[in-house]
């Protein structure tokens, strides 16, 4: 797996897998630099013959109206939400292929399903970016590799977690959804975790939704 600025966050969870008998490693990588991406992979296929499953999870978030956006804060944005997903598919798809089996999840939000929620024109756009790259690729890279995507509401996420701070907005965002509850990280794992196995094996091309049943109202 990857970080890019929190080491000690990878260092945790490196420990957690240890703990749970398992092994693995780290690599630092910056999805939406071409030449970070292009060093990872190689670097990976030095210490793996292959990778049955890809989940691209970086995201960043700027908030603000159209109008108060800066050119660079699009940018970066649409560079590491959406350029990210391109990048490291791209150079990791050679390890893809050399597997028995591959899946590719991606993690899209609700925010690039409807414009109700997104506080920011480029998040939104970015994510609905990598809704339709997942349904390209899902085309592109059959039948040997499935691509799917995850589209969560709001989760407990540090990310999100100023929006839902204050109780008040707290109870908000919470009547938004018919299930009465924000989902936490577990939830959105469980998801990728089930579209990543051979559980979801004639699933391709799709979105899944956690999302509280959001969409519905």
């Amino acid at each position: 797996f990857s970080y890019f600025r929190r080491k000690d966050m990878a260092e945790e969870t490196l420990k957690k897998i240890k703990e749970l008998g398992s092994s693995g490693f780290y690599i630092q990588m910056d999805v939406g630099n071409e030449e970070s991406v292009r060093e990872s992979a190689n670097l990976v296929g030095t210490k793996v013959p292959y990778i049955n499953v890809l989940v691209n999870n970086a995201g960043i978030l700027h908030v603000g109206k159209l109008e108060e956006t800066k050119l660079s804060d699009w940018e970066e944005v649409i560079r590491v939400n959406l350029t990210g997903v391109f990048l490291v598919t791209k150079y990791f798809l050679p390890l893809l292929r050399r597997a028995p089996w591959a899946s590719i999840v991606n993690i899209a939000s609700i925010a690039g399903q409807t414009g109700h929620i997104a506080a920011s024109a480029a998040y939104a756009a970015s994510k609905a970016g990598v809704i339709g790259l997942t349904r390209r690729l899902a085309t592109e890279l059959a039948p040997h590799i499935r691509v799917n995507a995850v589209a969560p509401s709001f989760v407990e996420t540090d990310m999100v977690r100023p929006f839902i701070e204050d109780p008040e907005k707290r109870r908000r965002v919470i009547e938004l959804h018919p299930l009465k509850d924000i989902a936490k990280p577990e939830d959105v794992a469980e998801a990728v975790y089930f579209l990543a196995t051979p559980a979801s094996r004639f699933i391709t091309g799709q979105v899944l939704g956690v999302n509280g049943g959001r969409l519905i109202c």
